[in-house]
């Protein structure tokens, strides 16, 4: 009968490549990701921004609407729909039926400018381009290629460095202090030592 020491030794341990390591995990490489940031983090503001001065996006919730009805149109055969995946076009078209899209454009747009700012800032840099990822997705499954395929592809390396992708930016301060939800950070570790 195998014991679990005997099955410890069995199990083989998979390392990361050098050039991985480097990239994702060395500060020595966070000039790479800071480029990517700042370019990630200017899309989204300057989009963002464009937003703001529009009522479709603000207000109403036109804009949106507008993107959405487009998204959810069957054409006649041959032409293809926008939305490749009939799950997903159900969804927009319930956004639609209830009238979603009022409150969603201003999340839309707030969205956009807090994504920007924090990559620009690089506070929070894996999150905000995990969020900024997932607009991306959603904006592509909605049949919109644009540049969305080369942003959500810089967010998801920004994701991977996310340890050194806000070196150069508030992370570099930030993250140690307050922390991982899987290691807590100097402010948290010295209330836990107080309490004890």
């Amino acid at each position: 009968m195998a014991t679990n020491v005997d099955f410890q030794k069995r199990v083989i341990r998979f390392t990361d490549p050098p050039i991985a390591t480097a990239l994702f995990s060395s500060p020595r490489w966070a000039w790479i990701w800071l480029i990517a940031r700042l370019y990630l983090g200017y899309t989204w503001l300057s989009s963002g921004i464009g937003k703001l001065s529009n009522p479709g996006w603000t207000q109403t919730g036109e804009a949106l609407q507008g993107f959405w009805q487009r998204a959810v149109a069957i054409p006649e055969a041959p032409a293809r729909p926008m939305i490749a995946f009939d799950w997903y076009r159900s969804f927009l078209q319930t956004m639609l039926d209830s009238g979603s899209y009022t409150w969603f454009a201003k999340l839309v747009v707030a969205g956009e400018l807090l994504i920007g700012a924090a990559l620009i800032l690089g506070i929070f840099t894996g999150l905000a381009a995990f969020f900024g990822g997932f607009m991306n997705w959603n904006f592509m499954m909605a049949g919109t290629a644009s540049t969305n395929p080369v942003l959500f592809t810089l967010a998801i390396l920004l994701i991977l460095a996310w340890k050194t992708a806000g070196w150069f930016g508030l992370d570099r301060w930030v993250l140690p202090l307050l922390g991982t939800p899987w290691q807590p950070g100097k402010l948290f570790t010295r209330v836990d030592e107080e309490e004890k």
